[in-house]
């Protein structure tokens, strides 16, 4: 049996740029379809969900869906420091919970989701441009003709792929994570790890959940290197190395697997009649590789500048382009400049690390936020440089004002 349906935006990837795109979309008033692959939306979690209080705040997610994080520490093979704060301002969302409000707020909004649908093939119009996509439903063979359409399948970029303009990326990280229950953990501290027995291009992580739950990670950047994130985990869990021995007993729950672009903003994520958001953008921080916040934000904008766009008849690239425009304005010179710190970090020794700690520590828990966010603006720098020329001069201020 072979369905086929007519929208005027097709969203591909019930993610948070997918669900957010579509509810920006359908509260402007045009007749929108998220397409998910999985049984139900969040049904596989891919990410460890880490995000900051203040785009918690702007999106409106319950409190019910995070948990917040107040103090970052970090240990090196011999050194180990923590950043207090007096408020929070991280968190470690619950991710399931997370996507799908995201999700039902597209729903109320008018949105009609569809699940089990896996997009395997574009529609073309005469001009070779994208006024659809299709794949195989619960029922068979289905088909979306849309006016446009948004490619936000993540990691796999479905869409872009399928239409030609994009191959793999080429540089990513890859994170395999336990999600657990311990017997002992400050549920308002994160702790990253870093250094050769951890990761040898990249971090591992203990993110608590609260309710004694926590997600203990690891993350590897490739082609740096050739380490399999799942074998070094349970290796450093075996062994339980660094913090991982203060939690006491470990029961794992739910294992997480992911992989998320880091190539920086390298794609064009305009053509006609179709936008790239989220992962499948490259839209994500390359300091800690999260990318939940872009998502949702470029999502939304995504959504909107659909919206404007077939509501005045005009869909090709040009009318879309003030998607690309805002997201370039808001974050490019920051995530460039974030890659140069990354590209310092991925180099260091052991010994390195140890005396890296000794600069990080130097920051109050604000300039540690703004710092890891790769909230790198002008103003936070100068800030920054009056305050800790070691590290400024030396890390972050340069590598900014070299951007303006």
């Amino acid at each position: 049996m072979s369905e086929e349906y007519h929208y005027d935006l097709v969203v591909v990837g019930g993610g948070p740029a997918g669900s957010s795109a579509a509810f920006t979309a359908a509260k402007n008033g045009i007749k929108v379809a998220l397409l998910e692959k999985e049984n139900s939306i969040a049904e596989t979690v891919r990410t460890s969900g880490v995000t900051w209080i203040q785009s918690i705040k702007e999106f409106g997610i319950p409190v019910d869906c995070f948990n917040p994080i107040k103090n970052f520490s970090f240990c090196s093979p011999n050194n180990e420091i923590s950043i207090k704060g007096a408020i929070p301002k991280a968190a470690v969302l619950d991710v399931r919970k997370t996507y799908r409000w995201l999700a039902n707020e597209a729903k109320k909004a008018g949105a009609d989701i569809f699940v089990k649908i896996n997009i395997n093939d574009v529609i073309k119009n005469d001009e070779d441009d994208i006024v659809g996509v299709s794949g195989v439903g619960p029922n068979g063979k289905i088909t979306f003709h849309s006016k446009v359409v948004i490619d936000a399948s993540g990691f796999s970029s479905t869409v872009c792929k399928a239409m030609g303009f994009v191959t793999q990326w080429e540089r990513f990280g890859a994170g395999a994570e336990y999600e657990v229950k311990v017997e002992n953990i400050d549920s308002e501290t994160w702790w990253l790890m870093v250094g050769q027995q951890y990761s040898p291009a990249g971090y591992a992580w203990i993110f608590p959940l609260g309710n004694n739950m926590a997600r203990i990670g690891v993350g590897v950047g490739k082609p740096e290197s050739n380490v399999d994130p799942t074998q070094r985990l349970k290796e450093i869990m075996d062994a339980k190395l660094g913090p991982i021995k203060k939690l006491g007993k470990i029961t794992p729950i739910e294992f997480h697997y992911g992989l998320i672009p880091n190539d920086g903003l390298s794609r064009k994520t305009v053509f006609n009649n179709l936008i790239l958001v989220g992962d499948s953008a490259g839209q994500a921080n390359p300091l800690v590789l999260e990318g939940i916040r872009y998502a949702i934000r470029f999502g939304r904008v995504a959504g909107k500048v659909v919206s404007d766009a077939v509501k005045s008849g005009k869909t090709d690239e040009s009318a879309l382009y003030p998607y690309e425009a805002n997201w370039k304005k808001e974050i490019e010179s920051k995530i460039k400049s974030a890659g140069k710190v990354q590209d310092r970090w991925i180099s260091l020794s052991d010994e390195e690390w140890d005396k890296e700690l000794d600069i990080i520590k130097e920051l109050t828990s604000e300039e540690f936020i703004d710092f890891i966010k790769a909230d790198f603006g002008l103003s936070n720098m100068i800030k920054l440089a009056a305050h800790h020329p070691k590290l400024a001069v030396r890390q972050l201020f340069n590598l900014v004002k070299g951007k303006k």
